[in-house]
């Protein structure tokens, strides 16, 4: 489990193509300070397992599906990515639940930039917009985010320098993938609520 606090800027040193699938090196000297084998790491908001590390480096495989679903599959050598480690239990909870399970990919629309902060308007897939609400939280490439407004096809975000300076939303343009995962909560009250509709009960 995560909090979408970004930990720190790292980056792809290696990419070995398999047959279904991907491995990565990446460096990271935070993250990787007291990693072991079998350890997670959000990379892009995506929860990896960390298969070898040595010095400030570690590699993950990254399966078919999760290619399928999310934006590692366009990273490259040299490609900067966020890196968080799971969440402590008892630590302060500073962004909200995050998993680490990528729902689906949106695009960077338009970014306009103000004297202290800067609006970032992302696209959203239609399956995944009754999930977004405004106010309400949401994970782009790990990042936790607040909502500033949601619309049918498309949210937007404010970002202020901090996040700018030490994420990836500081360096990516318009037409860049990001990885978006929804609030949990919102997708179980669904399915509770969708279960009973199914069975007529309407208290």
């Amino acid at each position: 489990m995560f909090t979408g606090i970004v930990e720190e800027l790292g980056e792809i040193t290696a990419v070995e193509t398999l047959d279904d699938a991907c491995r990565f090196r990446l460096r990271g000297p935070v993250v990787t300070d007291g990693a072991r084998h079998g350890d997670s790491i959000a990379v892009n908001g995506v929860c990896l397992t960390v298969v070898d590390h040595e010095g400030d480096e570690f590699t993950a495989d990254v399966m078919a599906e999760t290619l399928d679903r999310s934006s590692l599959g366009a990273l490259a050598v040299g490609s900067r990515v966020n890196l968080e480690r799971p969440s402590a239990v008892g630590a302060r909870l500073g962004g909200h639940i995050v998993q680490g399970h990528v729902d689906g990919t949106g695009e960077i629309v338009e970014r306009t930039p103000s004297e202290h902060w800067e609006i970032v308007k992302i696209s959203l897939p239609a399956g995944l917009a009754r999930y977004v609400v405004e106010k309400g939280s949401i994970t782009v490439d790990g990042i936790s985010l607040t909502v500033v407004d949601a619309g049918p096809d498309f949210f937007t975000v404010s970002l202020i320098p901090t996040t700018l300076a030490l994420t990836t939303l500081g360096l990516k343009q318009p037409g860049d993938p990001v990885n978006l995962e929804v609030d949990v909560i919102a997708k179980y009250v669904e399915r509770l609520l969708g279960a009973h509709v199914e069975q007529g009960d309407t208290k």
